[in-house]
This record gives C-alpha cells, structure tokens and sequence, in this order.
C-alpha cells in the first residue's frame, strides 16, 4: 500500500534546486512554465490508459464539427466506486442522447438526464451501480502518497495541498481528498445523504469552488476541449439551468477511451519529475521579463498538471 510522506509536510515554499540533469548539465532553465513543459524530456511524460479516458462528443456546434471533450478519470485509491459506475454506465451507452442541462457562469457546467427529477419521465438506470457513502469522498493518509519531489503548499482548505501522482491533492494529516480545480470533473448529487451515481457529472469553468472538496465526489478532469463546455451560453434559469429544451446542447454519445479506435493517445506531467517542480517552482516564483513582483507561493489549483496528445 502506498504510504503518506509526512516527512514532506512542509510549511510554505522554501526555495527549490532543479537538478542540472533534468535540461542537461549546460543547459538554462527556461524562464517560463511553459517554457519547462516544452522543454521536459520524454521520460518524465507519463502515458494516459485508455480505459482511464472517458469521451464526450456533444452536437456538432456552429462549425457543423462534433464538439469532442476528453477527459481522464481519477486513479486509485480515490472515488473509485463512482468511476466504476461512470464506466459501467458509458459501456452501457447510458449517457447518449442526454444533454447539457446547466451552464453558471464562473462556476459549472452540468450534463445528464433532462428528465431525471420526474420519476415518470426519468432515464432508467442500470442495476449493479454502487452506493457510495460520504466517507468515500477522502482515504485514509496512510493509504495515499503525495510525490515528495513537488513540495506540499499552504493551503486555504486544508492543511497542506500537494499532487499525488498528476492530481492536485489536499490532506488535513489524517485524511487525503482529491479538490476541486479549473476543469475538474465532479458527480452530481441531491441532499446528504445522497452522494450521487455518476449518472449526473459536472465540469467546473471558474474560481476553483475548493468548498466542494469531501462534499462531491472529484472524478476526473478534462484534458481536451474544455473550450466546448466553458464557452457555451449561460443558463437563463435559476442557477444556470436552461429553462427551455431548445437551449440545451445534446450529447452524442459518452465512451471510454478503450471503445474508440480514432482516439490519439494522451500523456501528462509526472508530479514526482524534476521538470515539474521546476514548473512548480517557476508558477510560484515568475521572475521573466513580464513580472514585476514574484507571488512567491502557488494555489495547487494554480499548477495545473499539464496534459498533452503524445507523439505518434
């Protein structure tokens, strides 16, 4: 079992040395993050499994072009019962012919059944989904393990944040919950006790809502066309709801990456690599020609774990 690295708890953001190896021995570290992230070698990309992508075309928009959204599902030992019913219910092409039901501005966008509050109307779902409770939203410290090369960040919601490998985490010392950021994924739910099946999922557009963190469960996070979510009209009913069926975006179908054969293959960032505490480092402390004044510290929610098709 993977273990929590106290010994990494670290108060604040203590100046980092980036290993000469991680660009060559001669080589200068580039002066922006994304300059790092170009610059990263091949070995610290991490290849995305196929099974690990969930797939969403929605109707095609404007441009007569089906709107793809690509997004990558947690890994264990996080929220692992509501990923398996994601799975289950896209291999069952469950989510087809649903829509986008909700856009609030610098908040969510929300899809699933438009008819799921009317018992007479509502989209059966397919027996054999787990229950989750509310205990599922975090695991036990013992049970996670943070990457001890990334440095743990003072936290507004907790005490500590950090990544555990590729997500942004946070931990009070007993517990570890991955948190809500630009582009995560969550499962819609009603009133406590309800925790929601993954029949209902959201993706969030705005200021990181980190007051959902251990209150929804964060299933993934999307990787790939985020565009056609945060860009779509916002809602004209109560709380970013389309009050009409006509301002609804439907979706095509939902398939998991293994299902689809045109599917490019994906990698991410490794957060245990020197490139990204590099990239960390530099998020926390610009010092280009742009910037005036380093923060000198970082939101987790502002280090984004950088995602990319991988070379063919």
């Amino acid at each position: 079992m993977r273990h929590f690295m106290r010994k990494y708890l670290l108060a604040g953001l203590a100046a980092l040395v980036l290993p000469a190896s991680a660009f060559g021995q001669d080589a200068e570290v580039p002066a922006t993050p994304n300059g790092i992230v170009d610059a990263a070698p091949a070995a610290d990309w991490v290849p995305i499994e196929q099974r690990d992508l969930l797939v969403m075309d929605l109707a095609p928009g404007p441009s007569g072009k089906v709107r793809r959204v690509v997004i990558q599902l947690i890994d264990a030992p996080y929220v692992q019962g509501w990923v398996g019913n994601i799975r289950a219910l896209a291999a069952q092409h469950w989510y087809d012919g649903l829509a986008i039901v909700r856009t609030q501005d610098n908040y969510v966008v929300q899809w699933g059944d438009p008819d799921g509050e009317d018992p007479k109307k509502a989209k059966p779902l397919p027996e054999g989904l787990r229950i989750m409770t509310e205990d599922d939203y975090a695991v036990p410290a013992a049970g996670s393990e943070i990457d001890a090369s990334t440095r743990l960040l003072r936290d507004a919601y907790a005490s500590l944040a950090g990544f555990d490998h590729g997500w942004p985490v946070a931990t009070d010392g007993k517990s570890v919950w991955p948190v809500h950021c630009y582009g995560s994924v969550g499962v819609g739910r009603d009133l406590s006790p309800d925790t929601g099946t993954g029949g209902e999922l959201y993706a969030v557009i705005g200021q990181a809502p980190r007051q959902l963190d251990r209150n929804i469960a964060v299933v993934g996070r999307v990787i790939e066309g985020m565009e056609h979510l945060s860009a779509l009209p916002r809602g004209t009913g109560p709380i970013g709801f389309y009050a009409t069926p006509q301002e609804r975006t439907p979706i095509v179908s939902v398939r998991t990456g293994e299902a689809l054969t045109d599917l490019p293959r994906y990698e991410y960032l490794s957060t245990s690599s020197a490139s990204f505490a590099a990239y960390l480092d530099k998020r926390a402390n610009r010092s280009d020609a742009f910037y005036i004044h380093p923060a000198g510290g970082v939101d987790v929610c502002n280090v984004p774990v950088p995602a990319r098709r991988a070379a063919r």
